[in-house]
């Protein structure tokens, strides 16, 4: 089923979703887009529904050709402090934050936000195979959180963070087992099966 490219027909409309709220360290990472509706990229696709390779081939295209694009972080210390859904619509704001270009709607993936200000906003549940925006969205948060997850393996490869990203594996829960928890782990989370 092809993506839909607008929500409400002559509108200027953000994307956003977020990557790693299930995950047991590292931050929650979210991006916000505005794509130019006359272009179009066929790979474009949910990013879980996209391979590694074309998930690189579209982030680059993406940033070259959407209107605006950005990204929001939000800590795994933040996260605690928080909980996870607070910090998966904080990081959505940070990332909205950054868009420079005048807007007038929010698509967000998922059933739940928090209202930005007073931009009118739409929640799409399984938005990001739906949506082109939201799409986009998936795409960046994704793999900027993956980067960021590389970096932090190189700190504590044991972990395997470049394979797992940080998502409950049984290799990673064995590990937080066997050598214990890292700095960069989510402490409000269960991180060992018991």
């Amino acid at each position: 089923m092809a993506l839909k490219k607008f929500f409400i027909k002559d509108k200027i409309e953000v994307g956003c979703d977020e990557a790693g709220r299930g995950c047991l360290a590292g931050p929650v990472v979210a991006a916000a887009v505005i794509l130019q509706a006359e272009k179009s990229n066929t790979l474009l696709n949910d990013s879980k529904q996209v391979s590694k390779k074309n998930r690189e081939e579209l982030r680059t295209w993406i940033e070259e050709n959407a209107i605006a694009w950005a990204i929001g972080i939000v800590s795994h210390k933040e996260i605690d402090q928080i909980n996870i859904l607070n910090a998966s619509f904080l990081a959505m704001h940070r990332a909205i934050d950054q868009i420079k270009v005048k807007f007038d709607h929010l698509l967000i993936d998922g059933n739940r936000f928090n209202p930005y200000k007073e931009v009118r906003h739409h929640c799409v549940i399984k938005g990001d195979s739906k949506y082109t925006s939201i799409a986009a969205a998936s795409i960046l948060a994704k793999t900027h959180r993956d980067e960021i997850m590389l970096q932090l393996d190189r700190e504590y490869p044991e972990y395997q963070w470049k394979k797992n990203q940080g998502y409950p594996t049984k290799h990673h829960r064995d590990t937080i087992i066997n050598l214990g928890i890292s700095p960069y782990h989510r402490m409000s989370f269960r991180l060992i099966n018991s």
